[in-house]
């Protein structure tokens, strides 16, 4: 693993874990187990790497998504949170901690939600042999609104598993 792949990763843990605000330059050094002047090196401004963690995040996430239904979707969605955790979305939290203010942040925030909302129109219409501008758009919320249910400890029925959630 490259050193900007090992930084990447060990940001990620700790932004997702921590929060942006929280989490300082002497803590990503030791989790990266590399010295500051590497980190500025590879990651150049704290902004910076925040936004090459999202736009990985944004890589994995998407790749998911390489489905042809909406159900699909959903399952797409869960799986994400059983192996990503259920923090709630990194995109959003990291603009709420910056109030928007950090143009890196804002701009791979940006740029993801609007590939997510593409990429539900799509499968929206794949799914329905046409275009429904709103179904994609309640599909979104309902997706939007999953993980955050889910980092409340909440658990929904599942109707497809007779009212439970598959083991």
């Amino acid at each position: 693993m490259d050193m900007t792949t090992k930084l990447t990763a060990a940001a990620e843990r700790l932004f997702d874990r921590h929060g942006y605000m929280a989490t300082g330059m002497d803590r990503l050094t030791a989790a990266a187990g590399m010295s500051s002047r590497t980190l500025y090196k590879h990651a150049g401004s704290k902004a910076q790497l925040m936004a090459r963690v999202l736009t990985e995040r944004d890589r994995r996430f998407m790749a998911r998504l390489e489905v042809q239904s909406v159900d699909a979707l959903f399952e797409a969605l869960e799986d994400w949170v059983l192996v990503e955790g259920t923090r709630g979305c990194l995109f959003l939290r990291s603009l709420a901690e910056t109030g928007g203010d950090t143009p890196e942040i804002a701009e791979a925030v940006a740029m993801h939600k609007a590939a997510f909302r593409q990429r539900i129109e799509e499968v929206v219409a794949a799914d329905l042999g046409h275009q429904d501008p709103v179904l994609a758009e309640r599909v979104l919320v309902l997706l939007e609104g999953r993980p955050t249910r889910r980092s409340t400890g909440a658990q929904t029925p599942c109707p497809q598993h007779g009212g439970r959630r598959p083991s």
